[in-house]
């Protein structure tokens, strides 16, 4: 019977047992009634970033289509005003 302890290895049977240790207090400090309220802190403050960050891509998105909107009316005011100079070089060689 003595031999058969002498063939385990009590180190790696010591790290096993301190390993199953931790993880059941692991596992109690995790699901454990102010773990709970961090969890639930850290997911409000998650919403409350996800709020802020749709905000600003709302504010973004609204200035990019601003600068669209102008852009494109600054390219039909100078096509406007290209087609203006070519009439007017077309009436003038024409007479």
């Amino acid at each position: 019977m003595l031999n058969c302890l002498k063939c385990i290895d009590w180190k790696k049977t010591g790290i096993f047992a301190a390993g199953v240790l931790f993880g059941t207090a692991g596992i109690k400090v995790l699901s454990s009634k102010d773990a709970k309220k961090v969890y639930t802190n850290c997911t409000a403050a998650a919403l409350r970033a996800r709020d802020c960050v749709m905000k600003t891509a709302a504010v973004i998105q609204e200035n990019a289509e601003d600068i669209y909107a102008e852009a494109q009316q600054i390219n039909e005011e100078r096509a406007a005003a290209e087609a203006a100079v070519e009439d007017e070089k077309e009436t003038e060689a024409g007479e």
